[in-house]
């Protein structure tokens, strides 16, 4: 063990990981030196593809020097200054005016900036309660997430994600939060209906927990465009427009978490242009800034807007934000990742080089003996791993059959993520080509053969 593992495992609090295991070294340590393009290199030196852009967020690539350059320019202009009290800086100003012009869903119209997925939809649920008080809807408080749906860590975000292991020994508080079923076509679709009919079932079952729970009650649904680290499930055919339709029906607003589908991951400018979903309001992170900088926003819809500034005309000044709302470098970082963006026209690479590795890995692993499913949009995929493919019948959670091609995965070269128990997930960054493609196959294809041989 190096003394750089060592002072890592002394010293470093790692999210999501196993305390003990990590302290005492039963977890292997990976400390990454450099990245450029699609590329890691660890400290030890070894090269790997990062088939999972960091966490679905490097969509530029690693090693942008355009990005690094105009960062290092604003922190010698202007480092830092607050937006509190009506003050801004020029590039959130510029960044916001595009973000609504150009990659914003039509019908928005402000942008509230925080740092990470997970404080956006903390605000965005703030919001949702703050608007409802003007209106002076006191019991309209609750809030629908689906079933293992990711909306972050926080202390409501948590509560929202509909992954149990956010949840354990939290005390989540769940007492305006309700859960409506996964659309997993797949995993919970009867056998031999379409994937109309498994639609016209998920929207029946949202419709009865609306009516169980009092439409009156409920303040909004949050969903994301596509289901992430819950599985990368694909919405059936049919799902938005109907869930939409029952969302204007009863009065309850929409927020789409874009957090990991905007910027171009699905082959389109967010999920929702790629399915048709105009919200209320709206959450970016992550690809906003190719991670170059930590950067997320609130975008609030034109009605939604309306509500909250009549309302400051009674209430005054919304008791809410951070110190580094509308950090200029993460701004500044926003702007150069959305000009490469643009310039490079990275939602058409996505659009294009994803659907061709989607083809290559259902080519390559369509009749395996242990696949079920190969499902994915744009740059964002899944392989759903099954002990028996013909009867749908899953591993044993605690076999962790993922992991295991997952770990196989990283001894070829190849950085992808196991999702679940029984998921491989891959999420590359948008700049990759389709030779690349093609060596991320074929080190699929070794992963597979090492850890699913037996």
């Amino acid at each position: 063990m190096t003394l750089l593992e060592q002072l890592d495992r002394q010293h470093f609090f790692h999210p999501g990981t196993h305390a003990y295991d990590h302290a005492t070294g039963a977890l292997p340590g990976f400390i990454i030196g450099e990245g450029r393009g699609i590329h890691l290199t660890d400290v030890a030196g070894r090269e790997y593809i990062d088939g999972f852009s960091g966490l679905y967020c490097v969509n530029v690539g690693y090693g942008r020097d355009e990005i690094a350059e105009r960062m290092a320019a604003q922190c010698k202009r202007l480092s830092y200054y607050h937006t509190y009290v009506g003050s801004a800086n020029e590039p959130v100003i510029e960044l916001s005016r595009r973000l609504i012009e150009d990659w914003a869903p039509p019908g928005m119209v402000k942008v509230f900036y925080g740092m990470s997925g997970s404080d956006a939809n903390e605000t965005q649920i703030k919001l949702v309660w703050y608007y409802n008080n003007i209106l002076g809807r006191k019991n309209k408080k609750k809030i629908i997430a689906r079933d293992r749906a990711y909306h972050g860590s926080g202390i409501v975000t948590g509560a929202l994600t509909g992954l149990p292991a956010y949840h354990a020994n939290f005390d989540s508080p769940f007492d305006r939060v309700v859960r409506a079923m996964c659309p997993d076509y797949y995993r919970n679709a009867v056998p031999g209906s379409s994937e109309a009919d498994f639609t016209a079932h998920c929207v029946a079952e949202l419709e009865s927990l609306i009516e169980r729970e009092g439409a009156d009650t409920i303040a909004a649904f949050i969903a994301e465009p596509m289901n992430g680290t819950g599985g990368i499930v694909p919405p059936p055919e049919g799902y938005w427009p109907a869930v939409q339709a029952l969302l204007r029906r009863h009065d309850i607003l929409l927020i789409a978490d874009e957090v990991v589908c905007g910027f171009g991951r699905l082959g389109a400018r967010t999920g929702c242009e790629r399915f048709g979903i105009a919200p209320d309001l709206l959450t970016f992170a992550k690809g906003l800034t190719s991670a170059y900088a930590p950067l997320s926003a609130v975008v609030v819809g034109e009605a939604f807007w309306d509500v909250l500034m009549s309302g400051s005309r009674e209430h005054g000044v919304m008791g809410h934000g951070w110190t580094y709302s509308g950090h200029p470098l993460g701004a500044i970082a926003g702007l150069a990742n959305l000009d490469i963006m643009e310039r490079e026209r990275l939602v058409d690479n996505a659009d294009d080089v994803g659907g061709y590795l989607l083809e290559r890995l259902r080519a390559a692993f369509g009749a395996h003996r242990l696949v079920g499913d190969i499902r994915g949009v744009g740059m964002l995929m899944a392989i759903q791993l099954m002990q028996d493919p013909a009867t749908r019948t899953p591993f044993p959670p605690e076999r962790r059959i993922n992991a295991g091609v997952v770990a196989a995965a990283r001894e070829h070269g190849l950085l992808i993520r196991a999702l679940g128990a029984d998921i491989v997930g891959f999420a590359p960054p948008l700049i990759t080509t389709r030779e690349q493609a093609d060596d991320i196959v074929a080190r699929v294809q070794a992963a597979f053969d090492d850890a699913l041989s037996g």
